[in-house]
């Protein structure tokens, strides 16, 4: 009788998997719809992309300088055993612009930002706020998603190219003051090899985070259930979520642009 109870089980996993899916599928198309129909909030998305972007140039710069200095250490590190020291401005930058920036930005975007949209819009879904929307006339995606994740898409590629910039900065502070690189000698060897398709790479990359994350922050605030536990539910599930998803969205997106 057991093998029925596992067969059960996986029916009904495989069920709650779709249902979620077709309540994603059908609450993507609900952004897409309302988007062109209109109207659009401009003072609510200029509020969200002070709340969303500027607001994170602190933990976001903080975080690229320390990690562009322990890129250029670890990499001091390992090319001493091969004599290729000489490589590691080059080496921080091409890492910082193409993966680590933007990867990084994306997870503390979607620490930061995805369980604070999540909390707000859920916090709003258990005391009846979104239902007074509706009473006013006023579409809760147009005034609540839309701005949100608008906001993302424009803030993500502006945060990454800032610790692009932070971030081979931190490399070169430790190259000069501490691995004893020439100042001149690491920036042109820093501007010698890298591309502008290595700093565009990682910009597209940041605005499919920057929808990744506004779409999900949104998505499990408007489906919080009742209670305060119901909030902090959606709020962690919108932060796992939109980490895995910017991960898996990180292979993805390198595979096509570099995978020549």
């Amino acid at each position: 009788m057991k093998i029925f109870f596992y067969i059960e089980l996986v029916g009904n996993t495989f069920l709650i998997f779709l249902t979620k899916v077709g309540f994603f599928s059908r609450f993507s198309w609900n952004i897409i719809s309302q988007a062109l129909r209109g109207p659009f909030y401009t003072k609510t998305f200029l509020n969200q992309l002070v709340q969303i972007g500027f607001l994170s140039l602190p933990v976001v710069g903080l975080t690229a300088v320390f990690t562009g200095a322990a890129l250029a250490l670890q990499i001091y590190s390992g090319g001493m055993r091969f004599n290729a020291e000489s490589v590691v401005p080059s080496i921080v930058a091409i890492g910082i612009c193409r993966e680590l920036g933007p990867v990084l930005c994306g997870l503390i975007m979607a620490g930061r930002v995805a369980s604070s949209i999540s909390a707000e819009i859920g916090t709003m879904k258990v005391t009846e706020q979104i239902d007074a929307l509706y009473t006013l006339n006023a579409n809760p995606y147009n005034f609540l998603v839309i701005p949100r994740v608008c906001a993302c898409i424009l803030s993500l590629p502006l945060l990454t190219l800032t610790s692009d910039i932070l971030g081979v900065f931190g490399g070169f502070l430790v190259g000069v003051s501490t691995l004893e690189f020439n100042a001149t000698n690491y920036l042109l060897n820093t501007i010698k090899f890298l591309e502008l398709a290595d700093v565009v790479s990682g910009l597209i990359k940041a605005v499919f985070f920057g929808l990744i994350i506004g779409v999900l922050g949104t998505f499990h605030g408007l489906n919080t259930t009742v209670g305060a536990r119901g909030v902090g539910k959606s709020t962690i599930s919108a932060v796992v979520w939109s980490s895995i998803s910017v991960l898996a969205a990180n292979y993805i997106l390198t595979e096509a642009l570099f995978n020549k």
